[in-house]
């Protein structure tokens, strides 16, 4: 296995992987395993090119903020408003 350096990107993590299992896919005698080797190599192939795709966008995660104690009573205020009245028996 190849040491890749600890400053390399997913898609350059995932390319030498693909590398590694096609020089396993052409060392090997059986069709069926080599069949295999190749496709994982391939897969690994489409990792790297969504790992591309993926470090362009610059995407952040952004909890919802917590509603305060205000903001809870008006929201249940709204929901109760909506709420079909009954009648009384």
């Amino acid at each position: 296995m190849n040491a890749v350096s600890s400053s390399a990107t997913a898609a350059d993590r995932y390319r030498v992987k693909a590398a590694e299992l096609s020089a396993k896919a052409r060392q090997e005698s059986r069709a069926d395993l080599r069949a295999e080797y190749e496709r994982l190599a391939a897969s690994y192939l489409l990792l790297a090119s969504q790992a591309e795709r993926n470090s362009a966008n610059d995407l952040v995660y952004e909890p919802p903020a917590q509603m305060g104690r205000q903001a809870q009573v008006q929201q249940q205020q709204q929901q109760q408003q909506m709420e079909p009245k009954r009648k009384p028996n």
